[in-house]
């Protein structure tokens, strides 16, 4: 392998953890070839190369909002054992792996091709959800409305995008149904243009009225103050600047 390649990689992707890291990736690379006293099982060639500098770490790193929100909702499904489940436009993994042990019908503003059993992934708006009133009885809706209105995902742009999401999420929901929603959370309601909006605590249980809150959970700013913290409180949740919070609502007569 010539180092011109090696030059034309480094050029092309340099940043300044690769450049810190070149000469003991090609060093490695060397030594790598050596040991293999040319009885390579594949081929290694210079356009194959795929440094990754980034993975030598003492822990795995792993999105906590998108880790631990879709863990609790799982555990709050095997919990109702609901004989179906509807799922509006949560995290692919979410009704992916949920359609594993209970149906999942999944609907989204920009339908995904999935191909699963026990598992139908729908087009669907959240402005005009496609049940009549008062018709689901196990519903989740996790780090979405947050997005909506935004014009992020192509969708008009609409400041109330988000209260007409909450009216349908209401207006579906069947009589001792359960709903698990899911959103940023914080001390103070802000726009992230356009990527999303953080609420309070409090302006959830106000959008929400009319549902029995049967729990809430945090995934704190700050891993040291704990992962998925369980039955967590509004002081909690009004410290944080990007939590995330997962309410458990059942709507009752």
């Amino acid at each position: 392998m010539r180092f011109s390649n090696f030059k034309e990689l480094f050029f092309r992707v340099a940043d300044r953890s690769f450049v810190k890291r070149f000469p003991a990736f090609y060093s490695e690379f060397k030594s790598f070839k050596k040991m293999s006293n040319g009885n390579i099982r594949f081929s290694m060639d210079a356009n194959d190369i795929y440094p990754c500098m980034g993975d030598r770490t003492a822990l795995t790193g792993f999105d906590r909002h998108y880790i631990f929100h879709p863990a609790w909702a799982a555990r709050i499904l095997k919990e109702i054992n609901p004989d179906f489940h509807i799922d509006i436009s949560s995290t692919l993994t979410f009704c992916t792996i949920v359609s594993a042990f209970i149906p999942v019908k999944f609907y989204d503003y920009r339908p995904a091709p999935l191909n699963l059993s026990n598992l139908d992934s729908l087009q669907g708006d959240l402005h005009a959800l496609p049940f009549p009133d008062a018709n689901v009885s196990s519903l989740s809706c996790m780090h979405v409305i947050e997005h909506i209105g935004l014009g992020r995902y192509g969708e008009p742009l609409d400041p109330d995008g988000d209260l007409k999401s909450f009216n349908e999420l209401i207006r579906v929901l069947k009589i001792g149904g359960d709903l698990l929603f899911v959103t940023p959370i914080g001390g103070r309601a802000r726009i992230m243009f356009n990527a999303h909006r953080i609420y309070t605590y409090s302006q959830i249980l106000d959008n929400f009225k009319g549902l029995k809150l049967k729990e809430f959970a945090l995934v704190p700013d700050d891993p040291k103050d704990g992962g998925l913290i369980n039955n967590a409180t509004q002081a909690m949740a009004d410290k944080q600047t990007y939590g995330c919070g997962c309410f458990w609502f059942r709507k009752e007569a």
